[in-house]
């Protein structure tokens, strides 16, 4: 056994099917009285439902949460929760509404309370990224961890099912670049496989039968441990590739991890044997091949998987490979523009993985 570190993230976790309804409760023994709830503009009677539950007992509703945290709906956020005069943040949504819950908190000093509604795994994370002036930068700090995630499962039933796949192949990302990390441990390790498995083997039941209660639990657990890999150790060339798409490109962002996700494994695979054994482990029907599994699955799930579905241009493809250059995130393999814009090219034009980057 190697030597490593372990640094375990507190936070209160919460899971089941009807554990909204815990919601009360936890807000009374953290002794507070008046929540801001936010969502994003698709929620909206989700968090009317909260409200509901709360006996109207809150700050006010703010419902304006937008994909890659931009800082303007970042300050207008701020501005509400102050005159409103709030004790706590309650964020309830994917990954947009999370991360304005996370900049409003870490600003503010308020309790954040996370109920998740997509795979995202943003919820387990101390990690923010915030887009300004079009480009996306991250920070990370214990602070930005929320201090209480609510899952429940019945809040996903009505997940569209092609949203429930990228959200998903999202939260496998986030578990695939931690079997590589640069501060690898096994117990992440352990929850990344766990994860992996779990989604890899639940999202094609969501896409066959979407009412499937037992399938939309496996999936949400998966989410829970892949985001604690992505909350436990660092990330690497995907998650920077696809901040860089989405900060600078607008690109959807678990679109985007789903397009980009089997191309920055098939550059890092050289490199990175181990990990490319342990995640074949985990995919059904990978044959020994990770790269094979991850498309197998990208194909039962019926994803997009090009870039230029989602209107980025072919003449971006040299900018966002300069982007992704500058200020580069540790990485397994070095960074090398020619085969970096070779595997940017080849997400846009939405071709399957190959191991000769």
């Amino acid at each position: 056994m190697e030597s490593f570190e372990y640094n375990s993230n507190p936070g209160r976790i919460i899971f089941g099917s009807g554990t909204l309804q815990r919601l009360p409760a936890e807000i009374a023994r953290l002794n507070l009285k008046t929540p801001l709830l936010l969502s994003g503009p698709q929620q909206v009677d989700q968090v009317e439902f909260l409200r509901n539950i709360l006996n109207g007992k809150v700050a006010g509703v703010f419902t304006k949460a937008a994909m890659h945290t931009p800082s303007h709906i970042t300050n207008q956020a701020l501005e509400y929760a102050k005159t409103q005069k709030a004790d706590s943040i309650v964020s309830i949504g994917g990954g947009s509404t999370i991360g304005l819950g996370k900049a409003i908190s870490i600003r503010t000093g308020l309790p954040h309370i996370c109920i998740p509604t997509t795979y995202a795994g943003s919820e387990m994370t101390p990690i923010l990224g915030e887009t300004v002036g079009g480009q996306k930068k991250t920070r990370t700090d214990l602070k930005i961890l929320p201090g209480i995630v609510i899952y429940d499962a019945d809040l996903t039933m009505t997940l569209p099912p092609s949203l429930s796949a990228t959200s998903g192949i999202n939260a496998i990302a986030h578990a695939v670049e931690a079997l590589y990390a640069q501060n690898i441990n096994p117990i992440t390790c352990l929850f990344a496989k766990e994860g992996i498995r779990a989604l890899a083997g639940s999202l094609p039941e969501i896409i066959d039968d979407p009412s499937s209660q037992t399938a939309r639990s496996n999936a949400l657990y998966g989410a829970w441990l892949c985001g604690t890999c992505l909350g436990s150790v660092g990330i690497a060339l995907h998650h920077k590739i696809c901040h860089t798409l989405g900060g600078s490109f607008n690109m959807p962002h678990a679109e985007t991890h789903t397009v980009v996700l089997p191309h920055a494994l098939s550059y890092n695979a050289p490199k990175v044997p181990q990990a490319m054994m342990q995640l074949a482990e985990s995919l059904p029907e990978s044959n020994g091949d990770a790269i094979h599994g991850l498309n197998v699955l990208l194909t039962k799930l019926k994803v997009k998987r090009g870039l230029k579905e989602f209107g980025m241009k072919q003449e971006d493809i040299d900018k966002a490979t300069e982007i992704s250059i500058r200020n580069a995130y540790w990485n397994p393999r070095e960074i090398e523009s020619g085969p970096l814009r070779e595997l940017i090219r080849r997400c846009w034009a939405g071709e399957d993985a190959r191991a000769d980057l």
